[in-house]
Parts: structure tokens; C-alpha cells; sequence
């Protein structure tokens, strides 16, 4: 099968289920013998860090909830797979067309129909920055909230959030040390909430 008759089709998911159905699909392409029609299946996702309890924890967000992609060139057969055979998967991304029949009547189908190379373009080079990337660190944590220090020197004050430095991953707190208000500088990972 030559590459220029593959196209990427967008795949409706059950939510939740994206990765499941991807192993489904790619099982399935297997058992069939049918890898010379399909490039690749995707599940788009970018990983995001959160602070939790003063730790970075990597998780990874899907970019299109409830949906897979899949570069292949389409033949009846894969196509009655991804509508029937796999589980969590209830088929393409589709329009609506009129079909002419031997008899003159015109009856309505529904056909699956490929992205366009710009939008394949951008969410494929959305993937690649996002894995490219270090990824994006969410914030926990909001001016004035009260929050513990669980490392360095002053492990165990409590303080209270006066800016977030986003950019440099980085918190100033307000501390009462020796009687004083002083203001700390510290890395997301170094507090938790009270």
C-alpha cells in the first residue's frame, strides 16, 4: 500500500477509554493481518506536573477526550472492524453524503472523512512539542492560602503564599522567624497546604 493513499481519520470513543480502545484497534489489525493499511493509531497527550504533598508528580492529559486517530488507508473490511469489532470504539468521525442508487432514488451515507493536512499537521506538531517539552506544571496553590514548609532550613514554619513566580517554578512566602516577617523564596516541591 502506498503512503499517499493513507489519510488520518479521527476515531469516537467511549471517555475514559482512548488508551483501551487504541490496543483494542491495534490487536484487532493484527488478528486481521492488516498492518500494510495502518501507519500508526494515536492517542494524543501531553504530560502535566502537579504538586502534591511537595512532590512533582508527572500525569499525562489527553489532548482530544473521547477520541483516537488512526493514519490508514480505508478498505471495507478495516472499516467494519473499527465499527464493530473493538470494544470502547463507536466508529469514525463521519459527514453526511447522498449517494445515488441503480434505481434513481438518492439515499443519504454516512462517510468517514480524513483531516486536512493543516489540521494533521497541528496536532501532530502539538504532540511532538508537548513530548519535546518538559511539560507544563499546574499550580496548586493561590495568593494568601496558608501553606507548611516541608524542606530546607526552615522545614516545618508555616507561612503564607504571597506571590507565585510561575516561570520559575517558584513560591515567596511569608514566615514569622524570630518574632519578624520575613519573606522566603521557595521551589514548588519545598511546601504542601496546611
Amino acid at each position: 500500500m502506498s503512503e499517499s493513499n493513507k489519510k488520518w481519520y479521527v476515531l469516537r470513543t467511549a471517555g475514559g477509554k482512548e488508551k483501551k480502545a487504541k490496543e483494542y484497534l491495534e490487536k484487532e489489525i493484527e488478528r486481521f493481518g492488516l498492518q500494510d493499511y495502518v501507519s500508526q493509531v494515536l492517542v494524543p497527550t501531553e504530560k502535566v506536573y502537579r504538586i502534591r504533598e511537595g512532590k512533582r508528580i508527572c500525569t499525562e492529559r489527553l489532548f482530544y477526550p473521547g477520541y483516537v486517530l488512526i493514519e490508514a488507508e480505508l478498505t471495507g473490511e478495516l472499516q467494519y472492524i473499527i465499527r464493530n469489532e473493538v470494544p470502547h470504539m463507536s466508529g469514525f468521525l463521519t459527514e453526511k453524503r447522498d449517494v445515488s442508487k441503480g434505481n434513481g432514488k438518492a439515499q443519504e451515507e454516512k462517510i468517514p472523512i480524513p483531516l486536512r493536512d493543516s489540521e494533521v499537521k497541528r496536532i501532530l506538531g502539538e504532540q511532538d512539542e508537548k513530548i519535546a517539552g518538559e511539560g507544563e506544571t499546574v499550580i496548586d496553590y493561590t495568593v494568601g492560602e496558608a501553606v507548611k514548609i516541608t524542606d530546607g532550613p526552615f522545614s516545618g514554619f508555616d507561612g503564607t503564599v504571597e506571590e507565585i513566580v510561575e516561570d520559575r517554578s517558584k513560591l515567596k512566602v511569608m514566615v514569622m522567624i524570630f518574632g519578624r516577617k520575613t519573606i522566603l523564596e521557595l521551589n514548588f516541591t519545598q511546601v504542601t497546604k496546611e
